[in-house]
């Protein structure tokens, strides 16, 4: 005859994998990992830049170096699920920097709100680089998706210890 042991315990486990405690516990290690993304952003940006008339543009590819802080402080993290997060900038012109950027003389630049001038989405000195004279280029300086890369390791340790939690029967 064999004696099965632990049967209690381990339904009991399967449960808690299964409930409300799971879903709420890895939604705030999902929603923190958010946020180290969104810290580590806005880090990669203000680190060492200099603001006002010093101010120097980063080298392509690097992280766009802080002048207004407008960019900084334009990123954000926001809980969309149960059990998803994004981390996003709001700033205008956030894509431009991260991907790069092409105008050509004479033609509008589209802003990504959708707005159209014909020295781009903004005139503020926040907005993008504006075209002038002849052909304007805006090499990548991305800064979301290198944090993105930094902070993942975090971020699955973050999942992984929540799950464990739960399984254990604890909670933050």
């Amino acid at each position: 005859m064999v004696k099965i042991t632990g049967q209690k315990a381990h339904k009991a486990r399967l449960k808690r994998i299964r409930g409300a405690a799971m879903i709420a516990e890895v939604g705030k290690a999902i929603y923190t990992a958010g946020d180290l993304l969104t810290k580590e952003a806005q880090i990669s940006i203000t680190t060492g830049a200099v603001s006002g008339k010093n101010h120097v543009a980063s080298d392509p590819g690097d992280a766009p170096n802080n002048d207004t802080g407008y960019l900084a402080n334009n990123i954000r993290t926001y809980r969309t699920g149960a059990l998803t997060a994004e981390s996003s900038s709001e700033a205008e012109y956030s894509a431009a920097l991260e991907g790069g950027s092409e105008r050509k003389a004479g033609v509008s630049a589209r802003s990504f709100a959708g707005k159209t001038s014909p020295y781009g989405p903004s005139k503020a000195k926040q907005g993008p680089v504006r075209v002038e004279f002849g052909d304007s280029s805006t090499a990548a300086r991305p800064f979301m998706q290198p944090a993105a890369d930094k902070t993942r390791p975090k971020a699955q340790r973050l999942v992984q210890e929540a799950v464990k939690r739960v399984v254990k029967g604890g909670t933050l």
